[in-house]
């Protein structure tokens, strides 16, 4: 898949809150090494080196699209372009955090006591992933997408559900650690503008599918997309459009 960083940072304010109430709640104070899997354009990864500014910071990333975009923000993080799902580090990791990333990927049975594998004795592995998949945001994409226009070639992405409840994850992790605590938070995000959840969505969930059309198969789709979130998004009296968004926090210690 192709990232855009403009179009993901668009509301970034709103992506990097759930990542700083998750660094506020890691129980380490001295780390030696972090690596941010699924780093992005770098915002966070800068979040997490304000946070503990002597350790060294790795950010790993499918997309050299974003990497270029943090390698511009900060010189001193060792970047690395690799496929989350097969991507090691060199040494145990004292802190392997992943904001929004792993919900991209599949098998999380294997996964996560994958990473947790990969954490130092006192370490954490601290996660954070979107939970809002059965809301009009989303499943309006696969409403859109079993259009006969185009189901051929678009019901092929649509997903099971990728994050699972709390409790799924408290199983597969505690054989693997010391210490386990999950929470959900329902952020009510406040947005702006003309049909802000589409434009949300516009930057994280919705490009697969814009891809796997030509350019004016793309037009319609989106169209057609926006018509309904806008109907399920309606602004309240103020302009505002409020966009409950519902994210699962992690947090392991070896």
């Amino acid at each position: 898949m192709t990232w855009d960083p403009h179009q993901y940072l668009a509301y970034g304010d709103h992506r990097l809150r759930p990542a700083l109430d998750l660094i506020q709640r890691v129980p380490l104070d001295h780390v030696k090494h972090i690596v941010d899997l699924g780093c992005g354009p770098g915002n966070v990864t800068r979040a997490l080196r304000r946070r503990w500014p002597a350790a060294a910071v790795t950010g790993v990333d499918s997309s050299e699209a974003m990497l270029e975009r943090a390698r511009q923000s900060d010189g001193n993080v060792d970047w690395q372009l690799a496929d989350l799902v097969d991507w090691e580090p060199r040494t145990a990791v004292d802190l392997l955090f992943s904001n929004a990333a792993l919900q991209w990927l599949d098998g999380h049975d294997r996964l996560l006591p994958r990473l947790a594998s990969m954490i130092a004795p006192g370490g954490v592995l601290a996660v954070q992933m979107p939970r809002n998949f059965s809301e009009p945001s989303h499943t309006s994409i696969y409403e859109t997408a079993r259009d006969a226009r185009w189901r051929d070639r678009l019901e092929r992405l649509i997903r099971p559900e990728p994050t699972k409840p709390a409790e799924y994850y408290r199983d597969l992790l505690v054989p693997h650690a010391r210490s386990i605590d999950i929470w959900e938070t329902v952020y009510l995000q406040v947005l702006e503008g003309e049909n802000p959840v589409a434009e949300w969505v516009k930057g994280s969930w919705l490009p697969p599918f814009l891809e796997a059309l030509t350019s004016e198969e793309r037009a319609l789709f989106e169209t057609a997309y926006r018509r309904r979130v806008q109907a399920a998004y309606v602004p309240r009296a103020d302009g505002k459009t409020l966009f409950p968004f519902r994210r699962l926090f992690i947090i392991a210690e070896r």
